[in-house]
């Protein structure tokens, strides 16, 4: 059907580029490829792509005959997607190969080079630092993520190894490697019907019977104990529970109890879910974490101190409750220094939400702290009328002097952020011996402070005992400074492995997880064991 008169179609201004340029060229060199039209045309919503073939000519990346190297290596690549927990759909290996083999024209040559440069770019950005932007997820994880530059990636096809830098794209972590294999045993676990029948009965050693022989299969397929006929709960089962009941952050007693019950019966296909979360959490943090960290894993309630891989301190912690407004958030940062003997400079949230209306009530509430105003200040709060603010005009703060009654403790290790959060010390000791240990109102108690700033401070003191008890006994709050800053990791790994490579599972405390696993779902990955 012929155009009306008149008419013309709408051009991008990409392309409106490129024609002029060709407009005021030469005769001979008037005509504009349809290679180098479908190229731009292709190009045009995506402007870092655009610009870069723009700059180069629209020479081909990929679709040339002397690239064919090139191309098998992404293709290769890209069909191993899926291994990664990634989204086939995005840069589909099978969809761009079909595409090699139907091309006929220069335009079919020109769209597909530029399908294999998004392909490229998506596939390598997901793969080193993760399929999602977590703070889109949950706003408590502000964890900055490490994008490659667009420019790093098209230096690569310019002048790099191409093979070298695929291959370390994936993060470096051994963590990351044993997740994959166990999302493998999975599956293949899922394909074989899973770990049979769902367990009804609380047992303890002792027991005997066909509960027994249910609990001894379950085990059996999880991989906890070998294969037996016994129909008791002897020795071996009951060390098999103590294993299971290690892995999985509970007490390791060896009974068959109602939280033991309810892991055991938690399905392959659940397990599964946490090891695809954990491997896009480990993408998350592809940096170099320092040959000696601090690990704070919130699921699992620990802190730990890691020296060139190995873990050579652990301690219990108490992690922020579960809530909108006092979940410990996810970074990473770099401890500086730690302070002795430390005042508590209480939260404006706190001071406003909590304490204000019982001061309203009673002037004399929450005695132990003093009122301060904007100069730093102690206020007689006898001369203070309460009942006049309100949490958005109250012109005061409030601090707790060092004590051993201290919110804080007598030591706490700062790295400064903009969420004003710590590990630190607590009065509060009892918390420490739950299963589930999240009360704080965000910072991360520690139960054993004092061997943790031994431990840190043993890497430039000859004496960090002493060094450490000194400045404690002197009653006067006192600032350590660390010779050399130590990265801290605030994470949240439901799912992780053990010492022995023995995977660990922990619960989803505050359903972060769940929000990232529906996220991966939503951005086209697909559970392999759950396919079909």
């Amino acid at each position: 059907m012929p155009a009306a008169p008149g008419f013309r179609p709408k051009m991008s201004p990409l392309l409106a580029l490129v024609l002029a340029s060709f407009l005021v060229a030469p005769p001979v060199e008037a005509q504009i490829s349809p290679f180098t039209q479908s190229i731009a045309a292709a190009a045009a919503p995506d402007s870092a792509i655009a610009a870069y073939y723009a700059q180069n000519g629209y020479a081909p990346l990929w679709t040339a005959p002397d690239q064919a190297e090139r191309r098998n290596l992404l293709l290769t690549a890209l069909s191993h997607a899926a291994d990664h927990g990634l989204p086939v759909q995005r840069y589909d290996a099978v969809a761009l190969a079909d595409a090699f083999r139907a091309a006929r024209t220069e335009g079919d040559r020109g769209r597909l080079d530029v399908r294999m440069t998004r392909a490229f770019l998506d596939y390598a950005q997901d793969l080193h630092s993760g399929v999602l932007t977590p703070s889109k997820v949950d706003p408590t994880i502000v964890r900055e993520l490490p994008r490659l530059p667009v420019e790093q990636m098209f230096a690569v096809l310019e002048n790099g190894d191409l093979g070298a830098f695929l291959a370390g794209l994936a993060p470096k972590a051994p963590a990351y490697a044993q997740l994959m294999k166990a999302r493998i045993g999975l599956e293949r676990q899922i394909a074989q019907g899973g770990w049979g029948p769902v367990l009804t009965a609380k047992l303890k050693p002792g027991a005997s019977g066909a509960e027994v022989v249910a609990l001894r299969d379950r085990l059996v397929a999880m991989g906890y104990l070998r294969r037996s006929a016994t129909r008791d709960y002897d020795g071996e089962v009951q060390k098999a529970v103590q294993q299971f009941q290690l892995a999985h952050g509970l007490e390791a007693d060896g009974v068959l109890d109602e939280s033991t019950l309810a892991e055991l019966n938690v399905a392959p296909q659940d397990r599964l879910k946490s090891i695809l979360v954990a491997m896009e959490r480990e993408r998350w943090i592809n940096i170099d974490r320092g040959h000696r960290h601090i690990w704070v894993n919130l699921t699992d309630f620990s802190a730990r101190i890691i020296d060139d891989g190995k873990e050579t301190f652990t301690t219990r912690s108490v992690v922020g409750k579960n809530a909108p407004e006092t979940r410990s958030p996810e970074f990473s940062d770099e401890m500086e220094y730690i302070v002795v003997n430390p005042s508590w400079s209480v939260p404006r949230s706190i001071t406003t939400k909590e304490y204000l209306p019982l001061l309203k009530k009673n002037p004399n509430a929450a005695g132990h702290l003093k009122i301060v105003d904007s100069k730093g200040r102690v206020i007689d709060r006898g001369k203070i009328n309460f009942g006049k603010y309100t949490a958005a005009n109250f012109p005061f703060s409030m601090r707790q002097p060092p004590s051993d009654g201290n919110a804080l403790g007598l030591v706490k290790f700062m790295f400064p952020n903009k969420w004003n959060i710590y590990l630190h010390d607590t009065p509060s000791k009892s918390l420490f011996a739950r299963e589930v240990r999240a009360f704080s109102h965000g910072c991360i108690r520690l139960g054993d402070p004092f061997d943790f700033a031994h431990a840190l401070l043993e890497v430039q003191s000859d004496d960090p005992r002493g060094q450490f008890q000194k400045a404690l006994d002197s009653g006067q709050e006192q600032a350590i400074k660390l010779d050399v800053h130590v990265p801290v990791h605030i994470v949240y790994f439901t799912a992780f492995p053990g010492a022995k490579g023995q995977m660990n599972y922990r619960r989803d405390v505050y359903g972060r997880d769940a929000l990232i696993y529906d996220a991966l779902m939503e951005a086209g990955v697909v559970p392999g064991g759950q396919q079909g």
